[in-house]
């Protein structure tokens, strides 16, 4: 090494913004580990998506939802501009807009999805450095406990979400983290953690390793 000069300073910057996939059965509790990711995480940003569906009152364009046509939505899906939609019940289109994505995560912010398995697993196949987290509670005892303490479900529905938490259970292997939710502070904490190990990943600081040695070169 040479000596008697400064150290030549590098940008050490993070890199773009991750894309964090986080899914879960109904009654997982995912929506509350958003909440709380959301509120103490300034730089993670929820995902808007864009639907065919109509605006309902106190909802505001580009914040709540993309509104579009049926045809619009077409056609940006025939562009490849969504990064995973579908259509609910026959009826309306939902969908996750490519461009904001690559927007926020451009500008250094980390972009959250809250999203079904299906659309995690297309979402990683075009994003493969996605982040993708499966949130479930310690047991099936537990998940049928809140699903009925909501008291918004009827027997049938909640035998219906059961076996859909099944059929998701299997999926999960395909995640890259799995986060127990038995203990909402705790599980956000995991997730949080999961994402600030991910930023300093080696694969997403290459280009500061590159700097730090261009700069010994330089000296």
């Amino acid at each position: 090494m040479k000596q008697g000069r400064a150290m030549t300073g590098c940008d050490t910057s993070l890199p773009p913004g991750l894309l964090v996939l986080l899914s879960g059965p109904s009654g997982s509790g995912k929506g509350n580990v958003s909440r709380l990711l959301l509120d103490r995480m300034p730089r993670l940003v929820l995902s808007v998506s864009a639907t065919t569906r109509a605006p309902r009152e106190n909802e505001a364009e580009g914040v709540d939802y993309y509104f579009k046509t049926e045809k619009e939505f077409l056609d940006i899906a025939k562009k490849g501009g969504f990064l995973e939609y579908k259509r609910v019940f026959g009826m309306n289109y939902y969908g996750t807009p490519r461009a904001f994505v690559d927007q926020q995560r451009a500008q250094g912010r980390d972009v959250l999805l809250e999203i079904d398995v299906t659309g995690a697993l297309e979402v990683k196949r075009k994003v493969p450095d996605a982040v993708s987290v499966f949130v479930m509670p310690p047991s099936f005892a537990e998940l049928e406990r809140r699903l009925r303490g909501r008291g918004t479900e009827d027997d049938e529905t909640v035998a219906v979400r059961m076996r859909t938490a099944y059929d998701e259970l299997k999926s999960a292997r395909l995640y890259d983290y799995f986060v127990v939710n038995d203990d909402l502070e705790k599980a956000a904490g995991e997730v949080r953690a999961i994402l600030e190990a991910s930023r300093l990943e080696v694969r997403r600081r290459l280009d500061v390793i590159g700097a730090i040695m261009e700069g010994e070169r330089q000296r």
